[in-house]
């Protein structure tokens, strides 16, 4: 097969080359057109249990895709002309903004907005700004600030020290105007355009958070990856240039490279995806992983050209070597990348498709098409001499390097790396689920969005870190005393739970409405037993407050936090299925979750979920195509093992580190076990050749490092340095998945160069030179 493919193709050069130019503008056409595509539904597990309550019931208590807008007084005193004024010039500018929805949009300037007192008749009460207000009249000012009192809502929707209010929204999933799924991005920058650049000013600052506004950070962060790309592409010319010594060696695999992307984006197109901001690193892995095999490739036909037979017959041959081991290799990348389908996260299967869909187009970009140019080339007798030159010198270098397959460094090697393996592994044990620092966890602490998140956490007893526990019963359930009592009591454990800031209730609203009616004492603020005086209690809760739906049948618990690190939202879920069994009966039960840490938690355990059945995925998949690859157990063994304890060093670091298991790093082990098992793919392969002929495991492994050490060395490095750059990003994440992707790399390329001979030496014991 590999002959008749070699035939068919180096017979047809023309035409091949022909073939790909016509598939490249096409796919070039189609990538032009590629567009980022962000959505809220994609980053969270739609079938998971928290996310099917919230589902069911986002219609009456509201989604958790919501945006807080603060609007704060720069001498921190809200009470003046020039702030409310701009604070009704904001909730007006929210309000008309598409896809927000209207109905939903709640400030001090709402109708919904009212305060009740107690008076000598029995209650009074009205909207807290009333419809004759005007802010240029400080009697007006004063009124309005008796009535915030009166409304309780210091903490809530202004702030503790009266240095601002807040303007809240909740979103739509369809914008009402196309009818197609609301465009996050659009909707991120009219946020920043007609509310921060249009009101924030010397005496007035503008805070704004929201699942919309980070990732419309983040795809304005994501702008510097074409940079963080460039750069890669630039230092990888250097290294291939330093490796190939020839400007046409260097520029073909790069072209290639560059064409596997251009398929990768153009196909996504083709086939009605767009890009999201949280996977756009992918295109600068498929370019690295087609580098990879690019240089295998160079060194492979320098090899060849060394016996002086020529640019296309060397070609041919180094097609016809690599197009079994590469062709495995990349065929384990893109099935490893696939498992990740299993997961269900949106963003997760985008990225599954996206990776794997360009690590495929390699096949044809890297392992057909560059041959096909480099059987073109001329090289003459100084090109010869110079990859002669290059050989000699690196045969001292793996002669030295040979050794680690000799019994006595073997055995050492083997180990420390069994002691490393058990360092990494009970490290790894400590590997949190989540988020394990406050703010949006993609982008840098000292981003603005984290900065507007840290103001509002602190000026505010409520923020968007909330989860609802929906108590689900009978209807009418809201004029039983026993309801309302367990809802009461549940209510008051979970206050006391570490990590709570303060929560709320239709069952501690009616205590305090019941006290009003009592002159306001203190001592009736409590739930009435008499059925009666229970239904006059709640009858001044509207529907619209979202703490009861229309048949009073569902009532949310809300639960404010301090935060939603992954030790506080556990904590938390874990404290409501503790106490929930107390109060639950076959009529009444209380539901996780709704809400945006509701929302967190489900994705913590689809995460935690997921984690190890990706794992036996990747690894199954990379076993079984070693299986059939090589025909062996043991040739398979010495490439999964160095494999797995780099994966476990790896979420070790991930533990030292202090980077949590997300949405975004859970795909990092399987993209590095990915590329990875490259190296040593491409090692065994000339390896396992010559143990098949006769030769002993250090004549084997010395054989196999001059035909392909170096290309695999130097293409660690590369991918290394390349990845390495991704440390200055201004996303979090991209820094993240950079420092792993770059310890990934490197020590993946040091098992394949260092272990995997080490544990050849003992699997292969019965082909030793006896005093090795």
């Amino acid at each position: 097969m590999t002959h008749f493919i070699e035939h068919l193709v180096f017979s047809n050069r023309k035409l091949v080359v022909a073939l790909f130019a016509i598939a490249t503008v096409f796919l070039g056409f189609q990538a032009s057109q590629m567009r980022l595509d962000a959505g809220f539904e994609k980053n969270i597990p739609l079938n998971h249990e928290y996310m099917k309550t919230y589902i069911e019931h986002r219609q009456d208590f509201g989604g958790a895709n919501n945006i807080l807008v603060s609007v704060c007084d720069k001498n921190d005193d809200i009470f003046n002309q020039n702030f409310f004024d701009t604070l009704k010039n904001v909730h007006d500018q929210l309000f008309f903004i598409n896809g927000v929805n209207r109905s939903l949009v709640i400030s001090l300037f709402s109708p919904s907005t009212r305060f009740t007192e107690i008076v000598e008749g029995g209650f009074a009460g009205g909207p807290v700004i009333p419809a004759d207000f005007n802010s240029a009249n400080p009697a007006a000012l004063d009124l309005v600030a008796a009535n915030i009192e009166k409304a309780n809502i210091v903490g809530r929707q202004v702030a503790s020290d009266y240095s601002c209010a807040m303007v809240t929204a909740q979103l739509l999933d369809i914008d009402p105007q196309t009818g197609e799924p609301l465009n996050t991005l659009a909707l991120a920058a009219e946020l920043e355009e007609q509310l921060r650049g249009q009101y924030e000013n010397e005496n007035i600052s503008i805070h704004i958070i929201g699942f919309a506004k980070m990732i419309g950070d983040v795809a304005d962060g994501a702008k510097d990856v074409l940079l963080f790309f460039a750069i890669a592409i630039a230092i990888t010319a250097v290294m291939v240039y330093f490796f190939s010594r020839s400007v046409m060696l260097t520029i073909l695999p790069l072209l290639c490279s560059v064409i596997a992307v251009i398929w990768q984006l153009g196909l996504l197109t083709s086939l009605g995806f767009g890009m999201d901001p949280m996977s756009i690193l992918v295109p600068f892995l498929v370019f690295a992983i087609g580098v990879s095999h690019g240089v295998q490739m160079i060194n492979a036909v320098e090899k060849r050209a060394v016996t002086g037979i020529g640019a296309k017959r060397a070609s041919m041959a180094a097609f016809r070597s690599l197009l079994v081991p590469g062709g495995i290799a990349l065929l384990s990348d893109t099935v490893g990348f696939m498992t990740l389908l299993v997961i269900d996260i949106g963003i997760i299967r985008e990225l599954a498709i996206t990776a794997s869909m360009g690590v495929a187009v390699i096949i044809l970009t890297n392992l057909m098409l560059l041959p096909v140019l480099m059987s073109f080339l001329k090289l003459d007798k100084k090109y010869v001499d110079k990859f002669a030159g290059k050989e000699n010198s690196n045969s001292r270098f793996w002669a030295i390097i040979s050794a680690c397959s000799r019994k006595k460094p073997a055995a050492i090697i083997l180990i420390v790396t069994a002691i490393l393996f058990g360092f990494g592994h009970y490290q790894a044990q400590n590997m949190k689920i989540g988020d394990l620092h406050a703010g949006a966890p993609a982008l840098h602490e000292s981003s603005r969005y984290n900065q507007d998140t840290f103001l509002i956490t602190d000026k505010y007893e409520v923020t968007v870190d909330y989860i609802s526990i929906l108590v689900e019963t009978t209807p009418e359930a809201c004029t039983s005393h026993g309801v309302m009592k367990a809802m009461d009591d549940f209510q008051w454990k979970m206050e006391n739970v570490p990590g709570v800031q303060s929560a709320v209730s239709l069952a501690s609203v009616a205590k305090i409405v019941n006290a009003g009616y009592n002159e306001g004492n203190v001592k009736w603020q409590v739930l009435p037993r008499n059925q009666q005086t229970l239904v006059q209690a709640i009858s001044r809760v509207p529907t619209s407050s979202g703490l009861l739906n229309g048949d009073c049948s569902v009532m949310p618990i809300i639960l404010f936090m301090e935060d939603h690190k992954a030790e506080t939202i556990s904590r938390v879920v874990d404290a409501v299925k503790d106490f929930r069994s107390e109060y639950e009966t076959d009529d009444m039960s209380f539901s996780l979750a709704s809400g945006p840490v509701g929302v967190m938690a489900a994705t913590n355990e689809a995460v935690e979920a997921a984690q190890d059945p990706m794992m036996v995925y990747v690894f199954g998949a990379v076993i079984a195509l070693c299986l059939i690859s090589f025909r062996s157990i043991r040739a398979t063994l010495v490439v999964v093992i160095p494999l797995y304890v780099v994966s476990v060093l790896a979420q070790a670091l991930m533990t030292y580190l202090q980077i949590g298991l997300t949405v975004s790093t859970l795909p990092v082990i399987a993209l590095g076990v990915g590329i990875g098992v490259d190296y040593g793919i491409y090692i065994l392969s000339t390896k396992s050749l010559m143990l098949k002929q006769g030769a002993t495991v250090q004549e084997a492994y010395l054989a196999a490092l001059k035909e392909r050490g170096s290309a695999v060395l130097f293409t660690g490095i590369t991918l290394a340095i390349g990845v390495s750059t991704w440390v200055f990003s201004s996303l979090k994440f991209q820094m993240d998945m950079g420092i792993l992707l770059t310890f990934m790399f490197v020590v993946n390329m040091l098992g394949a160069i260092i272990v995997l001979p080490a544990l050849a030496r003992f699997l292969w014991w019965n082909r030793n030179d006896p005093g090795a």
